[in-house]
């Protein structure tokens, strides 16, 4: 499962440059635009540091290796920690987070049962849970190949683990777009191709599906996604406009590098819309594609290569073992 590697690290990498652009307009980017990997910003980290949006990946992907699939009480501790004490984080300090996902982990720390500690509120709808999907989306793969939208419950497991901090229908949904899209790149398909069949199968199951019906008519948008005019695309933290800006900012560049730097250049939420981009531009390019100047300065390798190395592990072994029920 070498795109273990190429996906984890296209997300904290893109997050990593998207660090001390966040808050940033447009505007203030099109005029000293961020071309490589810095320090400062609205945060003050140095060059390298990455945020929440790898950390909460990170603890999924840690998760999944040594409780094996999904064991959301486990994953909310791990969140827990990453909150509270720094754990899963570039410098030993959570510097950055979402209200909502704050929120959640205050409901778990009271005893709320993780399958409840997200929000369903319609205003609720930020990317936080789109932003740390990515490691389902290799357990999928492995399970079900390219087309999750062939399973319920791959589908239901992607809502669980968005509904640890966004239990609403949208943001759920966000995710099951973004994991079916993933499952295709990870088949090796063209990279426009994989975009309109992720959507275009995750949309069919959203709309025979009554719960997300009131969803599809706002992703319905996405199918047109790369002909839309760079002023329509909107990079802010609501979950339709950040996958909206990964899927165009995937689509009108053709590498890793030009694709998170245009997705940083957007502005506003500039780590978690790079990282959200940046995770899928991984899959499809591979880690080679990745800058090595980049790689290097590049902080807590060391705890990214332990989180990645026990989820290619599991993946591995459910992979093997797939392959064998499906020989049996």
């Amino acid at each position: 499962m070498v795109k273990v590697r190429d996906g984890i690290y296209g997300l904290c990498v893109a997050d990593a440059l998207g660090v001390p652009a966040e808050s940033r307009t447009r505007e203030q980017l099109r005029a000293e635009p961020v071309t490589d990997m810095v320090d400062g910003g609205l945060h003050g980290q140095p060059a390298g540091f990455w945020s929440d949006d790898s950390s909460m990946t990170l603890c999924l992907a840690k998760s999944i290796g040594e409780a094996g699939y999904i064991h959301t009480h486990d994953i909310m501790r791990r969140f827990e920690q990453w909150f509270t004490t720094g754990a899963y984080t570039p410098g030993g300090e959570c510097f950055d987070f979402g209200h909502t996902c704050a929120r959640a982990i205050h409901r778990y720390q009271k005893g709320v049962t993780p399958a409840l500690c997200g929000s369903n509120k319609i205003n609720e709808n930020g990317n936080g849970s789109l932003m740390r999907i990515l490691p389902m989306a290799f357990v999928l793969y492995g399970k079900y190949g390219k087309d999750v939208t062939v399973s319920s419950k791959g589908m239901g497991d992607i809502h669980r683990i968005s509904a640890l901090t966004h239990r609403h229908p949208l943001a759920q949904s966000a995710c099951g777009i973004y994991i079916a899209v993933a499952c295709h790149i990870l088949a090796g398909e063209e990279l426009s191709e994989a975009i309109d069949a992720g959507i275009r199968k995750a949309l069919l199951w959203y709309r025979n599906h009554s719960r997300f019906e009131r969803c599809v008519s706002i992703w319905e948008p996405l199918r047109r996604i790369g002909e839309r005019e760079e002023e329509t695309v909107w990079s802010g933290g609501y979950v339709v406009e950040s996958l909206e800006t990964a899927f165009w900012c995937l689509l009108h560049t053709g590498s890793y590098r030009e694709c998170v730097l245009r997705c940083v250049n957007m502005g506003y939420d500039t780590d978690s819309t790079a990282a959200i981009a940046g995770g899928l531009a991984g899959l499809y390019y591979g880690y080679q594609a990745i800058p090595d100047e980049w790689i290097e300065r590049l902080a807590a390798k060391e705890l990214i290569d332990d989180c990645i190395s026990g989820l290619e592990k599991y993946c591995t072994k459910l992979e093997n073992e797939t392959t064998m029920v499906k020989r049996g």
